[in-house]
């Protein structure tokens, strides 16, 4: 509910761009996107039940076309450090609403979202076309974005407040940003 207003501005830059909605959960983004008529869009969990809950979501919405509506079971830099060593097709937009902290056995290892998230913005930028977009949020409420070291990357703006609906009972219940991508 949190990020309705965020899935919005997902939907509207969908057209016609490939998607990847990182640490996906239910899909949401995934199907703001394909409503928003994305060309593709990849949904990568390390979940098999938030991945079975993003396919449930997305054919109740009609979006029942696998080679369009991908569904990946993957550790996220894994996943972008094997895309980028195999030179594949970047993305034009990305959703990255990670976890604060999780340990899987899935997982080469842990990940914090205050240690590891300018790592993976990184890699995700080495998987994204110039000028394309990265939504970035966090629910951690002692988060600080590494700005100096992004900003070598990205061009970065804060969209907390346009992301948080002025009905939303906690306004602090996450940060956002959007990110476009310099290289």
């Amino acid at each position: 509910l949190d990020h309705r207003l965020t899935r919005a501005l997902v939907r509207g830059e969908a057209a016609g761009r490939r998607l990847l909605n990182l640490f996906c959960y239910t899909g949401s983004f995934s199907v703001a996107a394909a409503a928003g008529n994305a060309a593709t869009t990849i949904s990568l969990d390390l979940s098999n039940t938030y991945l079975d809950w993003t396919r449930r979501n997305l054919t109740a919405n009609g979006f029942t076309d696998r080679r369009r509506h991908d569904l990946v079971r993957d550790d996220a830099r894994a996943f972008l450090e094997h895309r980028f060593r195999r030179g594949d097709s970047p993305f034009d937009l990305v959703v990255v609403d990670p976890p604060t902290y999780s340990r899987s056995a899935k997982a080469a290892t842990d990940w914090d979202v205050q240690r590891d998230h300018a790592d993976l913005l990184e890699l995700v930028a080495n998987n994204l076309t110039t000028d394309g977009v990265v939504y970035f949020s966090v629910n951690f409420r002692r988060f600080k974005l590494e700005e100096e070291r992004l900003a070598q990357r990205y061009a970065l703006r804060e969209i907390t407040r346009q992301t948080i609906p002025e009905d939303f009972r906690n306004a602090r219940i996450h940060r956002a940003w959007r990110l476009v991508n310099r290289s």
